[in-house]
């Protein structure tokens, strides 16, 4: 007679059966916890910068009055120390207001898992600078490609080699931006310190700043003496000019020299202020060519600020 096979059923924990929507809402509760700033790290290569103006003012006004209404997100390190996801201008708020705790919400995560999230939690920005884009695009896909995903960061800005390519179809799709466009923005990670400064501060338009990356790093400080020399920016046309001739072996110093002395027609415009007192206090926001609108505007609304209060005072 043949033996009946046995069947093997796995039961749910007891445990898990009788668990109540109330009960895992406690238990996510209990991942949220006051931790000692003192013992959280920053994000390694964090590429979102931590701005001291008017918001950053705001918030910590708000928290010193009412604490951190959102918790940060971090993960648990091996060394038992905190690592700090999301919420580095919630902790820099809390550090400004005196306080010694951050509320955080504690997850489990990997490494790269936690850089997707830090990239995710961070591009809800309202203003974010081009630097930031490139850094934070590049770190995700890199994540990415170490968690099995296939992603290709050599292809070139016009998309030749992007068929297929799952991660940055991903990326594109959560960001709201093509694919091309990613990889024109992790082109700028390719850029010298002082020029991609140059590119956050609206100084060189994005375009041409993708086509200068790819000269060299002496190259681009050749072009950066250049630039203040000239009193001018390389247009679109003349940075795929100097990427031609470095690409053919001929984008010598004096070649770079000649083409920044062309004349251009928006080269002729100079810099509205050259006082720092007063460029400081330009928002980033303001388009080049329009400092001169802004300061003016804020005149006005100053001289009638003075106006009405001549006013109260008689």
């Amino acid at each position: 007679m043949a033996r009946s096979k046995r069947t093997e059923i796995e039961l749910t924990a007891y445990d898990d059966l009788f668990e109540t929507d109330e009960s895992r809402a406690e238990a996510n509760l209990s991942k949220i916890r006051e931790i000692p700033i003192v013992e959280i790290d920053e994000f390694p290569d964090h590429p979102f910068k931590v701005l001291m103006n008017e918001d950053m003012e705001q918030l910590v006004e708000s928290v010193s009055r009412s604490g951190v209404m959102t918790p940060a997100t971090v993960r648990q390190k091996e060394d038992g120390r905190y690592e700090l996801i999301s919420g580095h201008r919630r902790k820099k708020a809390c550090e400004l207001a005196g306080l010694e705790t951050l509320k955080c919400e504690v997850k489990e995560l990997t490494h790269d898992e936690a850089i997707i999230v830090m990239v995710e939690s961070n591009l809800q920005r309202s203003v974010i600078l081009p630097s930031e884009k490139a850094f934070a695009y590049k770190m995700r896909l890199e994540a990415m490609k170490r968690q099995g995903q296939r992603t290709d960061l050599t292809c070139s800005p016009v998309g030749n080699k992007l068929q297929g390519v799952k991660s940055s179809d991903e990326l594109a799709e959560k960001v709201g931006e093509s694919k091309n466009q990613i990889f024109r923005y992790i082109r700028l990670t390719e850029l010298v310190p002082e020029i991609l400064q140059m590119v956050d501060e609206r100084q060189i338009a994005f375009r041409p700043a993708v086509e200068i990356s790819y000269l060299s790093e002496e190259q681009q400080y050749t072009l950066l003496e250049a630039m203040g020399y000239n009193d001018a920016t390389p247009s679109l046309a003349q940075a795929i000019k100097m990427k031609k001739f470095m690409q053919e072996g001929k984008l010598t110093d004096e070649v770079i020299q000649s083409i920044m002395q062309e004349d251009k027609p928006n080269q002729k415009e100079k810099p509205a202020f050259k006082d720092e007192r007063i460029t400081k206090l330009i928002p980033k926001s303001i388009p080049r060519g329009q400092e001169t609108d802004f300061v003016v505007k804020a005149l006005e609304f100053y001289n009638r600020h003075l106006q009405r209060q001549r006013g109260q005072e008689r």
